[in-house]
């Protein structure tokens, strides 16, 4: 029996985790040990990730948080080392592009221990984000990479992997698996009604590059201010934005509501017109719920949207955010292509993981 260390950290790992943890426990050939580094911890969420998701509860729980990006990444380093000498797994899986993945791939890596990411291959070719840092270097050092769409190959193919000792397989997304397990958790048309009652954009903020940066976040909140006159702009916003958007006297005109926890957000974007993000995760789950997207970033990892006229990029420019929304507004969706495969991610990474 093969045994797999999986190390999750961050919310989103959780969410992709549950797919694998059923596709896990149905294969009699692979034994999975959850170690659960603690990078981001709500214990509000702790009953909906272990019950409602049906993930186990980890094994070893580290509770490494709020720290800076070394100290964080150094302790789990730290931690990680000490399990795998205990447990001996014939691989440490690790996901996407979090402190947790790159402490749990160094790890492995460095007690001779094979290395599997899921989601490798994801560029967004810009060195000042932390997470192309994260995922460039598990990449290198993973002996398996899982990589959720061809453009993530083709990454790899630039940067010389075909001449590295490694197995590269096209999966698809691991969070189409997800959705389609955790739709029917959602919120009924009743709970989006109690937010807003017509149409409406769905739009999250959270990236430092917008709510740190007083402009952009001005320029973004101005066209959200416009386009709320023709549709409702519904934002979960955190609380650190909302203080950012008072203490600079930035005027909201539109619906800002708590945030929402994954299963609401699903709801929230099966019935919305449209969606306007600076997220990663929900570029690809707009398309997933066949809804065009508005991205307010200058890059993305998720280069197949734009390619696919699904998704434009607009920064943070008034003009740009407005006239990309109201033209998408106008146009009917088409996502024949199933970019992110046909959601049978998790039992692709598992059979192969169980041939070892």
């Amino acid at each position: 029996m093969q045994k797999v260390l999986t190390i999750i950290g961050a919310r989103p790992q959780f969410i992709k985790a549950a797919p694998l943890s059923k596709a896990f426990a149905s294969n009699s050939h692979v034994e999975e040990i959850i170690v659960h580094t603690g990078q981001h911890f709500d214990p509000n969420m702790s009953e909906i990730f272990f019950s409602q998701m049906g993930i186990p509860k980890p094994k070893y729980s580290l509770s490494i948080h709020s720290l800076g990006h070394g100290a964080m990444t150094g302790r789990m380093l730290e931690e990680i080392e000490k399990i795998i000498l205990e447990e001996k797994p014939h691989v440490v899986l690790v996901f996407g592009d979090t402190n947790s993945t790159l402490a749990g791939a160094l790890a492995a890596k460095k007690l001779h221990v094979k290395v599997a990411h899921v989601e490798a291959g994801l560029r967004s070719f810009n060195m000042r984000m932390p997470e192309e840092v994260n995922r460039i270097l598990t990449d290198r050092i993973s002996d398996y990479l899982f990589c959720p769409t061809q453009t993530a190959v083709n990454n790899l193919m630039m940067e010389g992997y075909e001449k590295i000792n490694c197995s590269i397989v096209q999966t698809g997304d691991i969070m189409l698996d997800a959705m389609t397990m955790f739709m029917e958790f959602a919120p009924g048309i009743d709970y989006v009604r109690s937010i807003t009652s017509g149409k409406y954009a769905l739009c999250t903020i959270h990236r430092a590059e917008n709510t740190d940066n007083i402009e952009r976040l001005r320029s973004i909140v101005e066209a959200l201010n416009v386009l709320n006159e023709t549709i409702d702009i519904v934002v979960p916003l955190h609380p650190r934005t909302f203080k950012i958007l008072k203490t600079n006297n930035i005027h909201v005109a539109f619906k800002c509501i708590e945030p929402v926890g994954y299963f609401e957000m699903l709801s929230l974007l099966k019935h919305c017109e449209i969606v306007l993000t600076d997220s990663g995760g929900l570029q690809k789950e707009a398309y997933m719920s066949g809804k065009f997207c508005v991205t307010l970033r200058d890059e993305t990892e998720w280069v197949e949207l734009i390619e696919n006229d699904v998704n434009v990029l607009v920064g943070a420019d008034k003009s740009k955010i407005i006239a990309a929304t109201s033209k998408m507004l106008h146009r009917v969706f088409d996502n024949k292509a199933q970019l992110y495969g046909n959601g049978n991610t998790a039992i692709q990474i598992v059979d192969s993981l169980s041939t070892l």
